[in-house]
């Protein structure tokens, strides 16, 4: 339980206000918590999503705005946060050690404002289009966001820390990495199944694997030629790249 209000705590703005443990299995339990939180997170938005289409009577347009923004609320903003200091670090084209201040800096540029303004707008075109399909989405709603915070779990535990401070350099000594990475593949795998149970099809739960992997590579490639590691900006970059992605995987296949 510890875990899941630890997760709760720091990865969402559900208020928590109780002082927790922080010991090595506390802390390992928070980041297997973690794609269980998204399939909460993904609940949320699909009952915004029938509230708005099928009680109210709105058309896509609209549900899809107030599904985007339920999720960027119920995470206070925090991995779309992360995804604009990254791009105000990427884009400054500076040296690596700059980059990383950037990173620290708690003030957004020119180039993460696009970044947040490009992804928001991405998001909504792609649960619009989604929601014209009329199909029964609570599955998609609750394997999107499990695969991409199980994406970040397998990211953060086999990268080194870009930095020897802060709190990503802190999570990453307390965790037991062999528990959390087979923890994160089994929740994977299940999620991957369960939807190929409902489709009655391995399409596109193959489809969504592959592009998975593919991303935890290459982003992973990318983050340590350009930032020498992992942060926590990195890490919520990643939830959010990777949920556009898996997203847009979905609209093609489906």
């Amino acid at each position: 339980m510890n875990g899941l209000l630890l997760g709760l705590q720091f990865f969402t703005s559900i208020p928590v206000r109780k002082e927790l443990p922080m010991e090595t299995k506390d802390v390992t339990r928070m980041y297997i918590a973690l794609p269980f939180i998204g399939g909460l997170i993904g609940l949320a938005m699909f009952a915004v999503a029938v509230l708005f289409t099928d009680a109210i009577g709105t058309g896509p347009l609209l549900a899809a705005v107030f599904v985007v923004l339920t999720g960027i609320a119920l995470t206070g903003g925090l991995h779309l946060d992360g995804f604009a200091d990254v791009g105000d670090a990427f884009f400054s084209y500076r040296d690596r050690e700059k980059r990383l201040e950037i990173l620290d800096d708690p003030r957004i540029g020119a180039f993460g404002t696009m970044a947040i303004v490009l992804l928001i707008l991405v998001k909504i075109a792609l649960f619009h289009e989604l929601l014209l399909r009329h199909t029964e989405w609570l599955p998609l709603f609750l394997a999107v966001p499990i695969l991409s915070r199980v994406g970040m779990n397998s990211y953060f535990i086999t990268t080194r820390p870009a930095k020897e401070k802060g709190i990503a350099h802190f999570f990453i000594g307390k965790l037991l990495k062999g528990k959390l990475i087979g923890w994160s593949i089994f929740l994977g795998t299940a999620a991957l199944t369960g939807l190929g149970l409902w489709l009655d099809s391995i399409t596109l739960p193959v489809t969504l694997g592959l592009v998975l992997v593919a991303g935890l590579f290459l982003f992973r490639r990318w983050s340590l030629n350009n930032f020498g590691g992992v942060s926590g900006d990195l890490c919520g970059a990643f939830i959010e790249g990777m949920e556009a992605l898996l997203w847009l995987a979905i609209i093609i296949c489906i």
